[in-house]
């Protein structure tokens, strides 16, 4: 099963992005801000991380950034910001920063649940291959 960790520092916008992944099969783990966030990376290993960007204690970028520095085994696992920072910069920000995906709220749940199974083929088809696996 996949298991998919949501970081949202707002309660109500975790806790709908959490039920609604697992009304759609997922395994789900959730954390209120980076900190938090970083430490389930380390310790749990999800397959998929969706991530806010503005969050008290480490922000989206900071805790990308901290994954990439201190645990490059982390590295391929998909990082997809979901955030309320809609404008260009921002967005080519995310991606260049090493997110995999970049979508804005409000949450088009049709369009996550996409870019989510796009992950997945990806992940997929890196273990078939033996790639950073």
């Amino acid at each position: 099963m996949i298991t998919i960790l949501c970081i949202e520092d707002e309660t109500a916008i975790r806790k709908f992005i959490v039920e609604e992944l697992k009304d759609a099969g997922f395994a789900t783990l959730e954390a209120a801000n980076g900190r938090e966030g970083l430490d389930l990376i380390v310790s749990a290993w999800p397959d998929i991380v969706i991530c806010d960007i503005t969050m008290p204690e480490m922000d989206g970028f900071q805790l990308l950034a901290a994954i990439q520095m201190n645990h490059p085994e982390l590295t391929n696992i998909p990082f997809i910001f979901l955030t309320a920072l809609t404008d260009r910069d921002h967005m080519l920000a995310g991606l260049r920063a090493g997110a995999a995906d970049y979508l804005t709220k409000p949450i088009d749940l049709d369009l996550l649940l996409a870019k989510i199974e796009g992950c997945i083929r990806q992940l997929e088809n890196d273990k078939r291959t033996g790639r950073a696996f």
